[in-house]
């Protein structure tokens, strides 16, 4: 069954060697050292791709923030409809897209946030390659509402895995971490709307709409009032 068109595929990720030898080379020199310096980004490759490659060859989350100089991550309660992202713990993605969104989002003047990065994985084994949502409230989408903001690499040692759901025809795995206790960052990169490639793709929806789908259908997501 094909997922509704608002479901973003990541873009594709090939990587040459020249570019997986540049990957490489960042990692050993200031991820790997885990000494929480600023990578100065000096290639080529759209820094997504840099995120997403560590993401999925290391043992690395990533968690997107406004804040610059955060050194250690306490855990915190969180505000969450789903039992597994409303608890005290540090939260972080498995995937170098989807913390992006959250790093450039201005929260000062968006009030809701609505997204999720998933894969489907058929009752062989295969996974697919990650889907995302991102949705902020419709009234903010016009201001240009984005900013600069930091991705810091977070050893994936004490997180788990938010549990795979199945869905009937396929299973479904969340690319969201949690850890109950706290983190201290590896590493960390800036990044500026510019560099998240569906900055133009995210939907706007109405926030006491959604309150109302969300409430009545928990299971519902993402709760559009439209039938695109």
């Amino acid at each position: 069954m094909e997922l509704p068109a608002y479901f973003l595929r990541r873009p594709d990720l090939e990587i040459s060697p020249a570019t997986l030898a540049g990957f490489e080379r960042l990692y050993r020199q200031y991820v790997e050292p885990g000494t929480a310096v600023e990578i100065p980004y000096d290639l080529a490759a759209p820094k997504w791709q840099f995120l997403c490659y560590l993401c999925d060859h290391k043992n690395i989350l990533m968690h997107g923030s406004a804040v610059r100089d955060i050194t250690e991550f306490e855990p915190r309660q969180s505000n969450d409809i789903e039992e597994f992202g409303n608890r005290k713990a540090v939260y972080a993605a498995s995937d170098g897209l989807w913390p992006m969104y959250f790093a450039i989002v201005d929260r000062t003047r968006v009030k809701g946030l609505v997204n999720a990065c998933f894969r489907r994985i058929t009752p062989d084994g295969i996974k697919s390659e990650p889907y995302y949502y991102f949705s902020i409230d419709r009234p903010a989408l016009p201001l240009n509402p984005w900013r600069e903001g930091m991705i810091y690499f977070l050893p994936g040692d004490t997180f788990e895995s938010q549990t795979i759901e199945d869905s009937g025809e396929f299973k479904v795995e969340s690319a969201q971490g949690a850890s109950l206790v706290g983190v201290t960052p590896l590493a960390k990169l800036a990044v500026a709307p510019g560099d998240f490639p569906f900055l133009k793709e995210v939907y706007g929806h109405d926030p006491e709409e959604l309150f109302k789908k969300a409430t009545a259908n928990p299971k519902g997501f993402p709760w559009r009032d439209d039938p695109a």
